[in-house]
């Protein structure tokens, strides 16, 4: 991962994670310790956040390596974070059920959604910033479901996107060059892709991908493609078609 002039490498054992900091000439500069979940930068590449299973998250300087805030939430098993575009905001998903807006500023919470009945496992904002969508965990039909929230003054729930059999792993938002309509990919541990009409919570088409195991996370590749990444069949490609109606396929495995 590029940030600024550096490369972040990620290793893990279980879900223990060590990030080491190294500048270009492979020197040495810092190593973070920690229990982390997931991080991302800030817009000018100098700050980055993290969010961890020891319920913290943690603001750092990207060039000498310190730590400038780090706050705790009790009951705060950080599953993702996701910036706003534009903003200083960024969104957190929970293992407490709950989804945060916190400000990088201060590092302070702003808002916090109401809780759904499952754990919150990824999270999503729009390109404009005006929406966010997470995925909840669940078994059977129960639960399994995405929520689109408004991130503007009312902070409601919108609608919710139901379908998947077992928990949704990823939801991300499409953009606005794959379709005419505005749409929500998600990914699911039932092996499916489902793609929906953000606004009306319609599926448009699903795609079960056979032996690939359960499903883990979705990327936009292009203004076509997107990236899936599998347990059992390492990472798919598929094709979204909006010529007729609104159709996937698989293209390609990795």
């Amino acid at each position: 991962m590029m940030l600024g002039s550096h490369v972040w490498l990620q290793t893990s054992i279980s879900f223990y994670f060590t990030l080491f900091l190294y500048n270009l000439w492979l020197e040495y500069d810092t190593q973070i310790l920690g229990e982390l979940t997931f991080f991302l930068s800030l817009a000018d590449c100098t700050k980055l956040v993290t969010g961890s299973r020891d319920n913290t998250l943690c603001k750092w300087d990207v060039e000498t390596g310190q730590c400038l805030l780090k706050v705790a939430v009790s009951r705060n098993l950080v599953t993702h974070l996701c910036w706003v575009p534009g903003e200083s905001y960024i969104v957190q998903t929970s293992e407490d059920k709950s989804t945060r807006v916190w400000d990088t500023r201060d590092l302070q919470v702003a808002h916090t959604f109401p809780l759904k009945q499952y754990i919150q496992m990824h999270c999503d904002v729009s390109e404009d910033g005006n929406y966010c969508v997470t995925s909840s965990n669940g078994f059977g039909g129960q639960g399994c479901e995405a929520t689109l929230w408004d991130l503007r003054k009312t902070k409601d729930i919108v609608c919710e996107y139901k379908g998947h059999l077992q928990s949704t792993t990823s939801c991300i938002f499409l953009p606005k060059g794959m379709c005419d309509t505005s749409l929500v990919a998600t990914t699911s541990h039932d092996c499916t892709v489902k793609v929906w009409e953000r606004d009306t919570a319609g599926c448009v088409c699903s795609l079960f991908l056979d032996g690939s195991g359960p499903l883990a996370s979705l990327a936009v590749c292009d203004n076509t493609s997107i990236l899936c990444a599998s347990f059992n069949s390492g990472i798919q490609s598929l094709q979204l078609d909006c010529s007729r109606g609104t159709s996937l396929r698989q293209v390609a495995k990795f």
